[in-house]
């Protein structure tokens, strides 16, 4: 079912309930006081025939009733009745002297008991009221004509005004409905003509002020298409990196065995080639390792093996680790502020991908290092646990902080060291997998600090965006 059908229905449906509700309370209101004031009449003719009755020796039978012909109960078919202590009626009065109301004599019994009751016989309304200074009872009846006519305009008015509500509030109800959801189909419309070669148009906002929901959706659409677009370059910038990194030592595989095959050469040229062609492809096995371990950080964390590690334990593989990296590589381990309480250590993630990260930092800050020595920090500042990395190389410049994230990005320095410009960015992702962040302090020939801060002990784990 369409959405705007579905707003009409729960708009329509929801003024049905209120006009029913309406419509209903003041029919029943006027419908009981039409009730009461019949009943007000009745009793007080009822009151007025027990008193003349009670006086017999000023008012005989027949100067009651010439009374009663001559009082105006503004009602039709009057009757009037009354009843000894033995059932017998005593007197009776009718308008139409056909009509009658036979009261029996249970409810003789009932009106003694209580006083006074209503009920209606045929169109009239008829009230037994118990005189106790006569022991009478006095049974008085009437067609209220008036009520009941006013009653049946107000049912009249009433269900026209029910019909016209429920029709005009299918009206402006599918009005409504078309209104609110035009700007939402004037964004999907934009959104469809987005593609992905054109990712630089946005939506244009509706102008509805800060707290318009079609306001918020728009921006929240169009800051979605920044990461996207940033995505793309990113990875377009990936790529072209990628193929020049791979076409590098291809191309130098190709023309050194090129060259080797134009002529015959001795046992120790050929040796050299196959040397050189060895250390090509010793280069291009460590590049495609780098790329699938990238591609894995780059995933989700519903396809890895999530567990509770403990951070200190990762950190103290890296002394043997990082002294296979290269020759001279070394690493100091600081765990003197660690906390008492063991779970204060623990991470909620993959243990592998946590080692790869820290190892990468670590062997970066012993490369760019003169000594060739870094030293590592841990410490628990509150719900974070921080690891500083800290170098005395030739440090960053400041406006470069946060290219050196980038994929096969390299300072100028940087390009005299044998590498791939894959470390740091590996590592970040695989940090931003655990819901941490990577700081950076540096100094230029002064040194290097990168913090990194993981949540402990998080209950969820999640991608961040």
């Amino acid at each position: 079912m369409p959405v705007k059908v579905r707003i009409t229905l729960l708009f329509s449906l929801l003024v049905l309930g209120i006009l029913t509700l309406v419509c209903a309370s003041v029919y029943y209101f006027s419908y009981t006081n039409r009730i009461q004031d019949i009943q007000v009449r009745l009793t007080n003719r009822a009151i007025t025939t027990g008193r003349l009755l009670s006086q017999s020796g000023v008012f005989d039978q027949k100067l009651i009733r010439r009374i009663d012909e001559s009082t105006s109960l503004a009602m039709k078919d009057k009757v009037v009745e009354a009843y000894d202590l033995t059932g017998r009626m005593i007197y009776r009065y009718c308008d139409n002297p056909a009509d009658s109301i036979l009261v029996d004599s249970e409810a003789l019994v009932r009106t003694r008991q209580r006083g006074n009751i209503y009920f209606v016989r045929g169109n009239k309304d008829v009230v037994a009221f118990y005189y106790k200074d006569a022991s009478l009872v006095i049974v008085t009846a009437a067609y209220d004509e008036p009520g009941d006519v006013k009653l049946r305009h107000l049912r009249m008015v009433l269900t026209l005004s029910f019909i016209g509500g429920l029709v005009s509030a299918v009206i402006i109800g599918w009005w409504f409905a078309i209104s609110l959801l035009r700007p939402l189909r004037r964004i999907a419309d934009e959104v469809n003509d987005i593609s992905a070669r054109d990712l630089t148009r946005r939506i244009r906002s509706t102008g509805g002020g800060p707290g318009d929901e079609w306001g918020y959706l728009s921006d929240t659409l169009n800051s979605l298409l920044n990461r996207l677009q940033e995505s793309f370059e990113i990875q377009g910038r990936f790529i072209a990196n990628a193929s020049h990194e791979l076409s590098t030592p291809l191309t130098s595989i190709s023309s050194q065995l090129e060259v080797s095959l134009q002529r015959v050469r001795s046992m120790e040229d050929y040796r050299r080639v196959i040397q050189s062609v060895y250390q090509d492809v010793q280069q291009m096995n460590k590049l495609t390792q780098t790329l699938l371990e990238f591609a894995k950080a780059s995933g989700t964390a519903g396809g890895l093996e999530i567990d509770q590690v403990r951070i200190d334990e990762i950190l103290l593989r890296l002394p043997g680790e990082i002294s296979k990296t290269g020759d001279g590589y070394s690493v100091t381990l600081d765990f003197d502020r660690l906390p008492e309480e063991e779970e204060k250590l623990l991470v909620l993630g993959n243990e592998e991908l946590l080692f790869m990260a820290m190892k990468n930092m670590v062997t970066n800050a012993c490369k760019y290092s003169d000594d060739h020595h870094a030293v590592v920090r841990l410490s628990v500042h509150g719900r974070d646990i921080m690891i500083a990395i800290e170098d005395k190389g030739r440090g960053i410049a400041e406006e470069e902080w946060e290219k050196i994230f980038q994929p096969f990005y390299r300072t100028d320095e940087g390009h005299t060291i044998p590498g791939f410009g894959l470390g740091l960015s590996l590592a970040r992702r695989i940090i931003k997998l655990h819901k941490g962040e990577i700081e950076v302090e540096s100094m230029v020939e002064v040194g290097s600090r990168f913090i990194v801060r993981l949540p402990t002990n998080s209950n969820t784990f999640l991608i961040p965006d």
